[in-house]
């Protein structure tokens, strides 16, 4: 189904630019904490998890393994995160976050509202419920069509 209505052909577009300078934004308040953008995704993804195997945060950021093995690398260097035995399978590494983890998480979530409050300047809160409602359900159509549809279903071979 094609999209008549003027503008909405901007779509992908709009939301790939905004990812990006919403990733630019953290980026650049980040810094105070000595984050980088990847690391301040995989902080945000491990602490909503509690705790994860590098392939889980693979999957969950959508990377390489081998990216998140070397940034796991560095931010256990840099103390933010340890890497632990499984308690169930001692073959299984599980990636766990720090007590300074712990205690910068106010500070990371008071960033992102920051951010999100510079993103979303104009709107009022209903408006800003609506725009996340939206997104969510696009989110949930877009992987409910992957999940029904294989990736390389419009290869031939």
């Amino acid at each position: 189904m094609l999209m008549k209505t003027e503008g909405l052909e901007r779509f992908g577009l709009l939301l790939h630019d905004c990812a990006r300078l919403l990733r630019k934004r953290f980026e650049v308040h980040g810094r105070a904490l000595g984050l980088s953008s990847a690391q301040w995704r995989l902080l945000v993804r491990l602490t909503r998890e509690g705790r994860a195997t590098q392939a889980r945060l693979a999957e969950l950021m959508e990377v390489e393994p081998i990216s998140v093995s070397r940034l796991v690398n560095r931010m256990e260097e840099a103390g933010w995160v340890t890497r632990e035995a499984d308690p169930l399978d001692k073959r299984i590494r599980l990636v766990v976050p720090t007590a300074k983890t712990e205690a910068a998480f106010a500070d990371i979530k008071s960033v992102a509202t920051t951010v999100y409050d510079e993103a979303m300047a104009g709107l009022s809160l209903e408006d800003r419920r609506r725009l996340v409602a939206g997104l969510d359900l696009v989110l949930e159509n877009l992987s409910a069509a992957a999940a029904a549809a294989p990736m390389n279903a419009g290869n031939s071979e």
